[in-house]
């Protein structure tokens, strides 16, 4: 074991940012009624804690795939005794270490899901020298086979039902630890707290997240046996494993959808709550601001940004050590950039609720008292202004992801070294007009997508019904 150095990139210190701050929402929500209230109704909600479930899911990937590393190298010859050897100019994460299989199992190129053979037929030398239109065999697939014509079904049968067992003994396990949980905290019975959650009747909506996750695991748990000798969701064009592709996909759709609102909310919190308590020419300014903003096309704009940015890049190469810190600077710049076009709504709605804010009582009676402006701000009209930005954060969470897809999909979106749902879809637009068509590239981006933004879109309802003052 020649050794590792950790990597941070600029989105691994801003996720790890973000993860702190959810740390502190969550110990101010414990010290304060109200929000310790709202999000018991959050818990309390079957698709709200269903939905959940599957985001943490999501979370859980993209977290692996944001410990970064990179491998030290044999020292070269004629190195004194204990020399290191230099680093690796690629960097890996935990999820490339963890799927090291699926990234290291490469075939020629298009091969169907949990297929023997190539998808398309080449010109194949038989041993007598004549030469045949034939479907050659997979290298890695199914490769411990001895009959894989005869025995391809069985064993496909035979490891998704292993997977399937392991999936439910893990789903038991978590089960038992949530009953015991239960049963602790109410002070019953296990079998007394079992019953009650098999009724839904638990308190928080611990049934609806233990299904939610007993179907993750139903489906997860034989793709993981399954991936161990198939491509489950076959090759891509040069052959790499298209799971391994829409697993490294889940980071950047969060990235994208959490740091872009990160980067920009307190400048929408700022210029909002400035227009709508000062007034007079601070608001007419910010609202010449964000009028002019709104009035570009928002394509146009971010293509312009995003080239400009690319020329810096590509004029300033010594800046980068490896072609990851290159790609993540774009996907640092792509993320300001989404900001930057999309906080005039949050701002226009913050200055809204502002300007009622200002005539209420106590903030009346605070300024006769001669308290100070900021102190107001920052005391009595934030902490009125807070749902609303939780709200709009969760809301413009899949926005921002189906944003990235397309602006990659247009080719003004990330670097092309970084895996996205939009460059896997970007990519599978050519293959679809081939005959026979090749489809599970553009599926499996899809299927992730659309599960990673219904879950957010549903978890943003029950957090809006929750946290919306006209709804308790």
């Amino acid at each position: 074991m020649r050794g590792v150095q950790p990597v941070l990139l600029g989105t691994d210190v801003l996720i790890f940012a973000l993860l702190a701050l959810v740390a502190l929402v969550i110990w101010r929500a414990r010290r304060s009624e109200p929000l310790r209230d709202a999000w018991r109704r959050v818990g309390e909600s079957a698709v709200g804690m269903a939905s959940l479930g599957v985001l943490l899911c999501f979370v859980l990937v993209g977290g692996l795939d944001s410990l970064h590393y990179r491998e030290r190298l044999a020292p070269p010859a004629g190195a004194a005794p204990g020399e290191k050897g230099p680093l690796s100019t690629e960097v890996r994460s935990a999820l490339d270490a963890l799927a090291a299989p699926l990234r290291a199992r490469t075939e020629k190129t298009y091969s169907a899901p949990l297929a023997l053979h190539l998808f398309a037929r080449e010109t194949v030398e038989r041993p007598d020298g004549s030469q045949s239109r034939e479907f050659p065999r997979l290298r890695h697939a199914g490769k411990d086979l001895r009959y894989p014509e005869s025995d391809h079904v069985g064993d496909v049968i035979g490891r998704g039902g292993l997977g399937l067992a392991a999936g439910l003994g893990v789903w038991a396990g978590v089960a038992a630890v949530v009953v015991l949980g239960v049963a602790r905290s109410r002070g019953v019975p296990v079998g007394a707290a079992w019953r009650a959650l098999s009724r839904g009747k638990g308190g928080l909506a611990w049934r609806a997240l233990l299904l939610t996750l007993l179907g993750v695991l139903a489906i997860a748990g034989p793709a993981l046996m399954l991936a161990a000798e198939y491509h489950v969701f076959g090759t891509d064009k040069v052959g790499q494993d298209v799971l391994y592709l829409t697993l490294k996909s889940i980071r950047t759709a969060l990235v994208i959808g959490t740091l872009t609102t990160l980067l920009t909310l307190p400048l929408a919190i700022a210029l909002g709550i400035l227009a709508g308590y000062l007034g007079g020419w601070v608001d007419d300014l910010i609202q010449y601001v964000y009028t002019v903003l709104n009035s570009i096309p928002g394509v146009l704009l971010i293509a312009a940004a995003v080239l400009m940015m690319q020329v810096v890049i590509d004029t300033h190469p010594h800046w980068f050590d490896t072609a990851a810190d290159r790609a993540d600077a774009r996907l640092l710049a792509l993320c300001f950039i989404l900001g930057m076009t999309s906080w005039t709504s949050l701002c226009r709605l913050l200055r809204g609720e502002t300007l009622k804010l200002r005539e209420l009582e106590y903030v009346q009676a605070a300024r006769a008292f001669g308290v100070s402006t900021a102190r107001i701000l920052l005391r009595h009209v934030l902490p009125n202004l807070m749902h609303l930005v939780l709200i709009a954060v969760v809301m413009d969470f899949s926005g921002l992801v189906l944003a990235e897809a397309v602006l990659s999909y247009v080719g003004i979106g990330v670097d092309p070294n970084t895996v996205s749902f939009g460059t896997m879809i970007n990519a599978a637009r050519m293959e679809l007009a081939r005959e026979p068509m090749v489809w599970w590239s553009l599926a499996a981006a899809f299927v992730f997508m659309f599960v990673l933004v219904l879950a957010a879109n549903l978890f943003a309802d029950v957090v809006r019904d929750a946290f919306d003052p006209r709804s308790v």
